[in-house]
């Protein structure tokens, strides 16, 4: 099965002020999004009409949704993984096991904020990615089909290099 060149992407955000741990995401969502990552791609058709009406027709077609995201605690400086942290990565195990997606391998990509020095935000967001993937292997998930890795301080999701939306762990389907 080939996947394409676009990952999909299931971003785990650690926000600091997010202290319940009811589940963002149930577990059925979540396979439906990644069993959707099979699909060849929006389908194609011709516009009949004038360009203003092609380009209108555009517009009202739903978004496709492109991400999902679990808000996790995720204490500064920290790879613990607290009770909400915990609540969103069972629901995710629970996900990984349905028969869906038992094909499917993930890349865990920890990142970090800008606080520390690049070396130890390295460091920091390789724990990370850890912390999740021995979480979701102690949940029963083949350790094969985990590949943590640390990002440190790329492709932050806030502009503000500071923000704790920085300081997250995503979630990508392996495409190779």
């Amino acid at each position: 099965m080939q996947w394409g060149s676009s990952a999909f992407v299931l971003a785990v955000v650690f926000f600091s002020t997010h202290a319940y741990a009811d589940p963002v995401q149930k577990s059925e969502d979540i396979v439906k999004f990644f069993a959707g990552a099979a699909d060849l791609g929006k389908s194609r058709g011709i516009c009949v009409g004038t360009e203003e009406e092609c380009k209108s027709k555009a517009k009202d077609a739903p978004a496709e949704k492109s991400s999902l995201d679990m808000l996790i605690n995720f204490g500064l400086d920290s790879a613990e993984l607290n009770a909400t942290a915990r609540s969103e990565l069972d629901q995710f195990a629970t996900a990984l096991k349905d028969q869906r997606l038992s094909t499917f391998s993930f890349v865990v990509e920890g990142y970090t904020d800008a606080t520390g020095t690049v070396h130890y935000n390295e460091g920091l967001s390789q724990r990370r990615a850890q912390s999740v993937a021995a979480y979701l292997t102690a949940s029963g998930i083949e350790a094969t089909r985990i590949n943590p890795i640390g990002m440190g301080e790329k492709n932050p999701r806030s502009p503000n290099p500071y923000d704790p939306a920085n300081r997250r762990v995503e979630m990508r389907i392996k495409t190779q």
